[in-house]
């Protein structure tokens, strides 16, 4: 058996998200009372509202604090992942599971990734939209054709096969729509959105963290992590802190991913975070990898019921 851990993205947050966890683990207690940044994660988290707990400078790390809560619970019980990833604020708790960041150094990095993405997207009137039952290549040349000076749009997310979403100017998103449903596309589902996301108007987001960086340490991964923007593990002459800068205004590639994930051998995938979107990824891309899920205290103790020593 083979193992993959996946860790869920902004978006997936609710409210009493770990509450029960919270309530009945000791080590998840302690990693949540430890945090300390300038956000009441613990009150986010249990109680909301869920206007503020969207808001992107508090869902960063209060998911994060879910993420590094569970994955040290797992790992106390000998639950070891052989590799890990995440969908965008996800690649750090991969990050954190991989041991290159300890648990204040990971929530205070996401808490300013959140506050710097949230302050880049003053302003900007954008649009996104999933759009569904069209070919990846398709769809990213109908935006690079609409893409200019002023009107541009992207394929944000390759979700799973046929599950793509793009963003960018309204307008331009628009377009990209009607033409999509032109080439074949079955539906475009506009959706709500805090900021135009993993899109070039992030490059502001992306130069604040590099600068961040500067004081960070990063320690060597102990588990193989897969990143967003290139679907693969970390190359030789590659740095994380380079790709994070990247990640933050760049596609993100989990179709890929997941494909990675099986040629790895994974049969296994672990989705940690509320809801179940990335195991509907797996189920979609790679049917022969079982999926789990923890999000509440009965997901976590089934998997360590399961896998635990």
């Amino acid at each position: 058996m083979k193992i993959a851990f996946l860790y869920a993205g902004q978006g997936s947050q609710k409210v009493g998200m770990g509450k029960d966890i919270y309530e009945n683990n000791k080590t998840f207690k302690s990693v949540i009372d430890s945090i300390d940044v300038n956000v009441n994660v613990k009150k986010l988290m249990f109680e909301g509202p869920m206007n503020e707990l969207s808001k992107t400078k508090n869902t960063q790390p209060c998911m994060a604090a879910f993420a590094a809560g569970v994955t040290d619970v797992l790992k106390e019980n000998g639950i070891i992942p052989d590799v890990v990833a995440g969908l965008s604020l996800g690649e750090y708790s991969a990050l954190y599971c991989s041991e290159v960041f300890d648990v204040n150094t990971f929530i205070k990095l996401v808490a300013y990734r959140g506050k710097v993405m949230e302050e880049a997207a003053e302003g900007i009137k954008c649009k996104m939209s999933a759009v569904l039952g069209i070919e990846s290549h398709v769809l990213g040349d109908i935006c690079n054709s609409i893409s200019t000076d002023g009107h541009y749009v992207t394929v944000s997310n390759y979700n799973c096969k046929g599950q793509y979403v793009i963003c960018g100017d309204e307008s331009a998103v628009e377009e990209a729509e009607d033409r999509a449903k032109e080439a074949g596309a079955k539906r475009c589902i506009p959706l709500k959105v805090s900021g135009p996301f993993h899109t070039s108007f992030m490059k502001p987001a992306g130069e604040a963290l590099d600068f961040y960086f500067d004081s960070v340490n990063f320690n060597d991964m102990k588990i193989p992590v897969l990143f967003n923007t290139t679907a693969d593990f970390i190359g030789e002459n590659e740095r994380i802190r380079d790709i994070l800068v990247k990640q933050v205004q760049s596609s993100i590639y989990m179709e890929n991913i997941i494909e990675k994930l099986e040629k790895f051998g994974i049969d296994t995938v672990i989705e940690i975070g509320p809801g179940k979107a990335l195991s509907g990824f797996v189920k979609k891309t790679a049917p022969s990898i079982t999926t789990y899920n923890i999000e509440d205290i009965v997901g976590l103790n089934n998997i360590i019921e399961r896998f635990g020593e």
